[in-house]
């Protein structure tokens, strides 16, 4: 008898933006001419740039010649975008990232959910609430939780954000062994500061911990204090692996591709407490179960980083943040406070004593406006909603009209 992973039973019923898009599918039957603007998932508007085209076109006309044709590529990324990452994202801000502690892939958030893999099924978890449900999700399906109850499962850590704290947690009390963190934050916007992210590498090197850095909105980020790599945090290669992605930074969330640094010091221990490479088990991983991203998308990545394709990729990132700036200042504009929207693409919003899915649905019937309740990230995010900036600016402002409209 074939019997089933029954850790998936645990899961809650249906994935956060599964159920969104099943209420709104049904707003829109029982509404078929509501013209519904989208601001729910973090999805990119705005096309691919002419840098990253110009480079798609000619690396697939490289594969209909025989002499430059391409089949399978290494797993871990071909060497001219795993030079180009390090020496750009890394290496130009001082930080010393080699080449082969780059592993590229198809999303950042296949690698943040697919990393666990490498950890025994009795590690200690924590993540911070509100979260990414894939965190969370991907170590339930693993066994490492008991059920849910309460709003949250059992056996895992919860680091609480907070108004207080500006949803940035400060490390437990209690060790733990595996730590996400997301900055700039999504949900909720946030960003941390370096002595925030010092402060969490020294609980990792104090407690032979491992911090999974997820960096997916990098490009977001204008304040010069604010760190773009935790590695930029000294001691930080030893306790930590990091995710970005080219996804919002680009707009290669229907293209895919995104990249993982795992530092060669990296380290994890063996049930004896002998060290063992990270860097080596992931690569092991990879090499198994990933036959690496096409060639024509590699090099689309890789004209990022031409002087041309920064120029654009910051022209995409100013729209969204000019979006954000739209949303945050009108939401505050009728007294609901927020966070993020200056160095991230999400704006949290108070929902002022009302339930994250009750406003959410107010806004959807009432506005025709899709956001994404809070609650549907963890416990701490009941009463406050998630807003998108990925949207294109006249939408962002009829939405930001009709929103008003519906809550004065």
């Amino acid at each position: 008898m074939i019997q089933i992973n029954e850790h998936y039973t645990k899961l809650q019923a249906s994935y956060l933006f599964t159920d969104i898009a099943r209420r709104v599918e049904a707003y829109q039957k029982a509404n078929p001419d509501a013209k519904v603007i989208k601001l729910g998932i973090g999805d990119v508007t705005q096309p691919l740039t002419e840098s990253v085209i110009s480079a798609f076109h000619r690396a697939i006309d490289e594969m209909a010649v025989d002499s430059t044709f391409r089949g399978y590529g290494p797993e871990q990324g071909y060497e001219f975008l795993r030079t180009t990452i390090a020496q750009n994202d890394y290496r130009a801000r001082g930080v010393a990232i080699e080449p082969d502690e780059v592993f590229v892939s198809d999303g950042a958030k296949c690698d943040s959910g697919n990393f666990q893999e490498l950890f025994g099924t009795d590690t200690v978890i924590a993540v911070p609430d509100p979260v990414y449900p894939v965190y969370v999700d991907t170590n339930v399906m693993a066994g490492r939780t008991g059920a849910w109850a309460d709003g949250r499962y059992q056996g895992l850590v919860y680091l609480d954000g907070t108004p207080s704290n500006g949803f940035v947690p400060s490390p437990p009390d209690q060790p733990v062994d595996l730590i996400y963190l997301c900055f700039p934050n999504n949900p909720t916007g946030a960003v941390a500061r370096r002595e925030q992210l010092q402060e969490w590498v020294e609980y990792a090197r104090r407690n032979r911990a491992l911090i999974l850095f997820d960096a997916a909105y990098v490009e977001f980020i204008r304040d010069p204090e604010i760190p773009h790599s935790i590695f930029e945090i000294p001691g930080a290669s030893e306790v930590a692996v990091e995710f970005r992605s080219f996804s919002k930074t680009a707009g290669f969330t229907g293209t895919r591709c995104a990249y993982t640094v795992v530092p060669k010091a990296c380290t994890a221990y063996r049930t004896d407490g002998s060290p063992h490479s990270v860097r080596d088990l992931w690569s092991r991983r990879q090499t198994t179960k990933f036959n690496g991203v096409s060639y024509p998308v590699q090099r689309a990545a890789a004209a990022v980083y031409s002087p041309e394709g920064q120029q654009e990729i910051r022209a995409l990132s100013d729209y969204y943040l000019e979006n954000a700036r739209i949303i945050r200042s009108g939401m505050e504009a009728i007294g609901h406070s927020c966070t993020g929207g200056s160095d991230a693409p999400y704006i949290w919003v108070d929902a002022k004593g009302a339930g994250s899915w009750d406003l959410f649905e107010k806004l959807l019937h009432t506005a025709a406006v899709v956001t994404t309740p809070g609650s549907g990230f963890g416990k701490r995010g009941e009463g406050f909603i998630r807003i998108s900036a990925f949207n294109h600016r006249e939408r962002v402002e009829e939405a930001m009209e009709r929103i008003q409209a519906a809550l004065r």
